[in-house]
């Protein structure tokens, strides 16, 4: 079995899980998040309800999302740089 980096890429995505916290403190864990978030990697955030006032903040820093009903929360919002092509493959293949 090959192991070498190139058959077993490094994984792309940073997990934050705020489900059942309240307002601010999701939405300042996920700014805080993607000031720190790599290149060619997205945020996959956990949480209990629909962040829309999260939302005109990051397009206005940059970023791109895709919300999804999620598995271990009501709602998963995939984050990647807008322009990052790596990270928005990575993204919208994860399941």
């Amino acid at each position: 079995m090959n192991t070498s980096p190139e058959h077993n890429p490094p994984p792309r995505e940073r997990l934050l899980d705020v489900n059942g916290l309240e307002p601010p403190e999701p939405m300042e864990r996920a700014i805080d998040a993607l000031a720190d978030l790599p290149p060619g990697y997205y945020l996959r955030m956990l949480l209990h309800r629909e962040p829309y006032l999260l939302y005109p903040m990051i397009e206005e820093d940059g970023f791109r999302f895709e919300t999804r009903p999620g598995r271990r929360a009501l709602f998963e919002i995939l984050i990647w740089r807008a322009g990052d092509e790596a990270a928005e493959r990575a993204a919208l293949a994860s399941r």
